[in-house]
């Protein structure tokens, strides 16, 4: 699994970043209850009474059955070292193992897998041009498909599924898609042993098994619960994760996290930790997401996603309250994408989607999945609030371009100062003199509002209210329209080195 270092800070668009890292951890181990403990009664006088539970010894007889479907991936690539390219950001391989000596038995075993001393080590002398990785994958099928993660196959020039019994057998690469890091992999066979995707989702609490191939040992069992859901980690662009403390190391990647009933929950993807060891923080893609980019690689080889054409970000409270909404939800838009299906059909800058089709929207990466998850040319039905009320706008949806989003966004004008300068809510403001219009935050008061919201020197503040600026007096206008209006937060609208967010900006008394 690949790892990089936790964020501590958020950035400056409001995204949040996550580590992926994978490192040295151990095997768990759990009783399971099993019966009606789950099924407390309550009583007429709020008094629970739980009935006596039945405790199975161990997980044997789940690890047995599901094992033969489990399998470890070998794979062979160029390059001496390996980098990932995966949501913008970078996640190299990292292997952190000890010193050994020179006639150490285990010495051969982690020099294998890039150790210090290994082929594909950093800065290693006479590096080789190929490496080998492992990884895990499952079989989803009698005729032998099989699920793993896209990071481990990603560049491969040969990938060997190597099966319980210790056989092997070359296998077809069928599909990848690098946003959910999934991959579909075809091996000859017929009548194999397959595990399937359970139907209900498991619950926060839920026993999870995970069975994988860490540091190439294949069949290692490690026993956890499901922490979390719906958990939003760094380098991927849809987020919500399982959350498990199940031991999940390197060589895991792409293994299934088994609930007690043998059925598939999630694919383990990777882990956080702060020093390079298991800590029990581990994520999984979970099986609904998993089966809906499967059951299009298998058809397809490639997977298609609804485009929507909006950059946006997170409704915060301060832009809740500009506006007048009563909850921080939704997805405020930045602005609509140059020729995209959301401008044509009329949606603005400054928009917030509360719903798609009915259902509710909770954030910017809520919003990024609910579309994504739509097919290309169907229509969708957007609540939105605007000018103090919700309002619908039907959109027909097209393809995403993953060419085009990767594309790197233009380098902003560097903008130029006028004199004239005015102070406002802690700002000072000019003119901006590159002719792109709005207001040019030339300082700012560390002790203001507008420092603790983030606003910084150079700064172009673009809106006010919704409304476009290009003159001290105008943000002085808006800013009296809005308290004018009984409201204490005003909405912004506020560029940096090209990307443009919204702000609110609480305003109390103004001078």
């Amino acid at each position: 699994m690949r790892s990089t270092i936790l964020s501590r800070t958020r950035r400056w668009l409001g995204a949040s970043a996550l580590a992926l890292l994978v490192g040295a951890g151990g095997v768990g181990s759990a009783l399971i209850l099993t019966g009606q403990a789950a099924n407390a009664q309550m009583q007429n006088a709020a008094q629970i009474v739980v009935p006596q539970a039945s405790v199975q010894q161990g997980f044997a007889d789940l690890v047995d059955a599901v094992k033969p479907a489990v399998v470890s991936i070998l794979v062979e690539a160029e390059s001496p070292s390996r980098t990932i390219q995966r949501g913008g950001r970078d996640f190299n391989f990292e292997f952190n193992f000890p010193d050994l000596p020179e006639d150490h038995p285990f010495r051969d075993f982690f020099d294998q897998f890039g150790g210090p001393n290994g082929p594909g080590a950093p800065g290693g002398q006479n590096a080789p041009r190929h490496f080998m990785a492992a990884g895990s994958g499952f079989i989803i099928s009698q005729d032998g498909y099989i699920v793993t993660n896209n990071h481990v196959v990603e560049d491969a020039t040969k990938v060997t599924v190597v099966f319980e019994d210790g056989s092997e057998q070359v296998a077809e690469i069928v599909g990848t898609d690098q946003r959910t890091d999934l991959a579909v992999l075809k091996i000859e066979g017929q009548d194999l042993p397959f595990v399937t995707f359970e139907n209900e989702p498991s619950r926060v609490g839920d026993w999870v098994v995970a069975v994988g191939n860490p540091f190439g040992l294949g069949g290692t069992v490690t026993v956890g619960v499901i922490s979390g859901a719906g958990r939003d980690i760094g380098g991927s662009n849809y987020g919500d994760f399982l959350q498990i403390d199940a031991a999940v190391n390197t060589g895991n990647s792409g293994g299934p996290a088994f609930n007690t009933n043998g059925e598939v929950v999630g694919v383990n993807t990777a882990i956080y930790s702060p020093n390079g060891g298991n800590v029990g923080i581990a994520f999984a893609i979970p099986a609904h997401t998993v089966k809906q980019i499967v059951d299009q690689l298998i058809n397809d080889g490639t997977v298609t996603r609804g485009y929507l054409g909006v950059s946006i970000q997170d409704v915060s409270k301060d832009i809740a309250d500009s506006v007048g909404l009563s909850n921080a939800r939704g997805a405020i838009v930045r602005e609509p994408t140059e020729d995209g299906p959301a401008g044509a059909a009329g949606v603005k800058s400054g928009d917030i989607i509360l719903k798609v089709d009915g259902e509710q929207i909770d954030d910017a990466l809520d919003l990024s999945r609910t579309i994504a998850s739509k097919a290309p040319d169907s229509t969708v039905d957007l609540t939105i609030w605007r000018d103090g009320a919700e309002t619908s706008i039907q959109v027909q949806l097209q393809q995403l371009d993953e060419a085009a989003v990767a594309a790197t966004p233009d380098q902003p004008v560097p903008p130029q100062a006028l004199p004239e300068a005015a102070t406002a809510l802690g700002m000072t403001l000019v003119p901006n003199g590159d002719g792109s219009g709005g207001l040019l935050v030339q300082n700012v008061d560390g002790d203001s509002a507008a420092a603790q919201r983030g606003f910084a020197t150079g700064d172009v503040i673009l809106e006010v209210d919704n409304k476009p600026v290009a003159e001290p007096a105008d943000f002085d206008a808006a800013v009296q329209a809005v308290q004018d209006r009984g409201l204490n937060t005003v909405l912004i609208k506020v560029a940096r080195d090209g990307e443009a967010r919204f702000v609110g900006l609480p305003i109390g008394d103004t001078e």
